[in-house]
């Protein structure tokens, strides 16, 4: 059976898999990003992993990998194979695909590379096999290292004019907050992102080692710090979405990423909050965690990769060229 490389590189770890056809994980290994050490380092590290993934495929199955997908946060422009930009990542302009390219093609035979932006890719895995099956417009959030957005209208991902279509996180909520690594002050992500709560809980608890999930647990327990850390963060999270929500109209929210993993502690205030938000035209639109979870962008870069291998899919595939027509495969999550 055919395998392709999928590969998740987020703002503090990479996740990457063999994936077969049906969806299965023969092999899955999760890697840090090294972004502290700079933008040449993580290059080098994406490039390492993709390595050891094709050497994986040539001794567990004695063939390496059909294709491979690779999905980034930041500017992408999924064309042409460009990361154009990544405030968390610090690079611009680089030709990741083709780098990826010519790395695979120093272990064996040439093969084809899609890129894709991370959130866009995991918005194509949800609505493919996911939580957003069956829903022709839905905006998909994910709150992680930042926050971005995935707009599905009628089964296609939208990137925009410029690639930068869903990105949410860079909408300015507290005008003259704190700085965001984009240039602006006061977007969503300085304070609702998982690490903008692991960065407030950490200061408020006076434990430099805590984090987001650390929070939600201690919400749980009735913490009053932590329950003022955690309720901060769902105000401005419910603002940034009624932002969109009043642009986009989405039948659903689709929430994933890190601090979604907080299920409850997480959707149950963010519903009531949104709802005393949504007035007068407003029809609220259902809330809902991902079904893929931390998984959703390493799924959707596996479809990105598979796609190349299908005739009647385009190339060199983007998730903003949209959902196919035909079977979904069930994917491990």
């Amino acid at each position: 059976m055919e395998h392709v490389i999928a590969l998740d590189v987020g703002g503090t770890g990479m996740k990457g898999a063999l994936v077969a056809h049906d969806g299965t994980v023969p092999y899955e290994l999760r890697r840090p990003t090294g972004r502290e050490a700079g933008p040449r380092t993580v290059v080098a590290s994406i490039l390492d992993l993709v390595t050891r993934l094709g050497r994986e495929s040539q001794e567990r199955f004695g063939a390496p990998p059909a294709a491979a997908g690779v999905a980034v946060p930041g500017t992408v422009d999924e064309e042409h194979g460009i990361a154009v930009y990544s405030a968390n990542l610090g690079w611009r302009d680089l030709p990741l695909r083709d780098l990826i390219a010519e790395r695979l093609a120093e272990t064996g035979r040439p093969l084809p590379v899609a890129l894709g932006h991370d959130v866009r890719t995991g918005a194509l895995a949800e609505g493919r096999a996911g939580a957003g099956r069956g829903i022709d417009r839905f905006l998909f959030v994910a709150l992680g290292t930042g926050i971005a957005g995935g707009i599905a209208i009628d089964g296609r991902i939208e990137a925009g004019a410029h690639g930068n279509g869903g990105e949410i996180g860079h909408v300015v909520i507290r005008p003259g907050g704190a700085a965001c690594g984009c240039g602006q002050h006061g977007c969503l992500e300085t304070l609702a992102s998982a690490s903008a709560v692991s960065r407030a809980w950490a200061e408020a608890s006076g434990d430099p080692a805590a984090d987001s999930a650390d929070c939600a647990r201690a919400v749980e327990a009735g913490d009053r710090r932590a329950v003022a850390v955690w309720s901060e963060a769902v105000a401005a999270l419910a603002d940034g979405l009624l932002v969109a929500h009043s642009l986009l109209d989405p039948a659903a929210i689709i929430v994933g990423g890190g601090l979604a993993e907080a299920g409850d502690t997480l959707f149950g205030p963010l519903r009531a909050a949104l709802e005393q938000r949504l007035v007068g035209f407003h029809i609220a639109p259902a809330l809902l965690p991902a079904a893929l979870g931390d998984t959703a962008a390493r799924v959707g870069a596996g479809l990105l990769a598979h796609d190349l291998l299908t005739p009647d899919q385009p190339t060199p595939g983007p998730p903003s060229r949209g959902f196919p027509h035909q079977a979904r495969p069930d994917h491990d999550r």
